[in-house]
């Protein structure tokens, strides 16, 4: 049988399609399987956590476009790798934040992207319908928690690596991670007799005042704390926000108190600050009335601050056993961790964006 040629022009053409020569399969945090090019060079992040991850990578000279949440000038902006990167704000926006994307822009775009990391896939613009409208392969990432979802962080951070051909970024991340937790678990694992604590003022989806908490925080978690919040219920202890009862918190009376700074966006005369500056109930807390309440960085901007959190966790150890973290500078901490991360020391900045209240005790004095 003669097989004519347009048939064999047609099977090369169709070959090429499915089969592009420069490229590579990737499976993503959803399980499915994304084809992407051999090299790439232009790239944007869709969705809460998703530049800071690339961000660690130092892949930022391959992020073309931004969502609006980079570009918004607001009083605050606590996120160590946007303050790291003032180019961010200047790169064309390709969608709202959130992970609402809009296609036209995306492809209208001077310089396309050849590969969208999207996070929080059911958030937003449904990522699948984002790669068929921007003809871009779309890799969704999952983002987790450092304290009980470390493995799918683990295995986002491998997707990137492999995806920008950076596998050994990824495992020094990895390694990293793990590295600060086993040193923060060995230096307080044996504790007895702890002080408890607890921690408000936490953001989720926006600003909250001194009640709103996490029963799982991380920063307590990696010094084995004693959380007050931290329920036996294991459901009870995953959940990534909760608010807790005024009263329940003054029966508990814990030792001491941690007030997260991201509270502070709510301004003069709210938030978390102001609550404990003037509500008779916080007030009559032993820790408040003996100035043990200390200021921490943000858990939550634009979901969670993984540096922060460690940057935290080094601090909570200071306080809670000072004896054990007596070699620690928390600055000094914080910006190594940062440097690490993000190639640069931004604790200093960040602290003053919160009023020089980071990793001090906070004055209560004045309302």
């Amino acid at each position: 049988m003669k097989i004519k040629p347009a048939f064999l022009w047609g099977f090369l053409f169709l070959s090429l399609s499915v089969f592009p020569a420069n490229a590579k399969n990737i499976v993503d945090s959803t399980g499915n399987t994304v084809s992407v090019p051999d090299q790439v060079s232009r790239i944007i992040c869709s969705g809460p956590g998703a530049l800071r991850l690339i961000t660690y990578f130092n892949a930022q000279e391959l992020v073309v476009a931004v969502d609006d949440m980079e570009t918004a000038r607001k009083q605050f902006d606590a996120r160590p790798y946007a303050i790291a990167n003032p180019r961010y704000k200047k790169l064309p926006v390709f969608g709202e934040f959130r992970g609402n994307d809009d296609p036209e822009k995306i492809l209208g775009l001077a310089t396309p992207p050849q590969v969208i990391f999207k996070t929080y896939a059911t958030m937003g613009y449904d990522p699948v319908e984002l790669s068929k409208k921007t003809d871009t392969p779309v890799v969704v990432l999952g983002y987790g928690n450092l304290a009980v979802q470390r493995d799918v962080i683990y295995k986002s951070l491998r997707i990137i690596g492999q995806v920008l051909d950076r596998q050994e970024r990824a495992d020094a991340l990895i390694g990293f991670f793990d590295g600060q937790i086993a040193e923060l678990n060995r230096r307080t694992a044996a504790v007895e007799n702890k002080k408890t604590c607890f921690v408000g003022g936490i953001a989720h989806k926006g600003p909250h005042g001194f009640l709103s908490t996490e029963p799982g925080y991380p920063p307590f978690a990696f010094v084995n704390a004693a959380n007050i919040a931290r329920a036996s219920d294991v459901k009870v202890q995953n959940l990534s926000h909760s608010t807790f009862s005024k009263e329940k918190l003054l029966d508990e009376n814990p030792q001491v108190l941690f007030l997260d700074l991201s509270t502070l966006q709510m301004g003069e005369g709210h938030g978390g600050l102001y609550e404990l500056k003037t509500d008779p109930v916080l007030q009559a807390l032993d820790a408040v009335a003996n100035g043990r309440v200390y200021g921490v960085l943000p858990y939550n901007w634009y979901t969670r601050n993984f540096g922060s959190i460690l940057a935290d966790a080094w601090y909570v150890g200071k306080v809670l056993y000072p004896d054990r973290f007596a070699d620690v500078d928390p600055a000094g901490k914080a910006d190594e961790i940062y440097e690490f991360l993000l190639s640069a020391k931004v604790y200093a900045e960040m602290d003053a964006l919160f009023r020089n209240k980071a990793f001090k005790p906070v004055d209560l004095g004045a309302k």
